[in-house]
């Protein structure tokens, strides 16, 4: 059953920050992107309680939710992996080889991006640019950049996780 406004998320602490940050912004609607945020990082992912609960504290329509979540490519709907490599498939990371990073990493490890692998140990996700192009090829491995990376580099890392 979704929550609601009105009923409470439960006795996770997770839900404390998420519950504090829409109180402290007034539980208004143009709130929605960053509680969104909050939300995924007590929570690792958005998941529909979560969708359900934001939207009816700040009154907007799950529609509109569900459509500013998927919109941004930062937002995520499942859990992920013990570790995350997000590979940049930005212009100069693309340049330098970053395409042939993702691929190397579906081939070796059988992971595509926005998949984790089947023991739940590694997510990989891509992203248009961090802005550390001067690292180029790059990965943020656990959310620690990491550059120039070569695809072997990269495929040696993963393999110890």
């Amino acid at each position: 059953m979704p929550l609601t406004a009105l009923s409470s998320p439960g006795e996770d602490e997770r839900w404390r920050p998420v519950q504090e940050r829409i109180r402290q912004l007034g539980h208004r609607p143009d709130a929605l992107i960053e509680v969104l945020h909050v939300a995924q990082e007590a929570f690792g992912y958005l998941g529909p309680d979560a969708l359900a609960f934001i939207g009816a504290s700040l009154g907007v329509p799950m529609s509109k939710v569900y459509g500013v979540a998927t919109f941004y490519s930062h937002f995520t709907f499942r859990p992920h992996g013990e570790h995350t490599c997000v590979v940049c498939t930005g212009t100069a990371c693309h340049i330098s080889g970053g395409a042939h990073i993702v691929s190397a990493v579906q081939v070796r490890l059988g992971v595509a991006p926005g998949e984790t692998t089947a023991d739940g140990k590694l997510s990989v996700l891509t992203t248009r640019c961090p802005g550390t192009c001067s690292l180029a090829p790059m990965i943020l491995l656990d959310g620690a950049p990491i550059g120039p990376v070569s695809t072997e580099d990269v495929l040696a890392r993963l393999e110890v996780l």
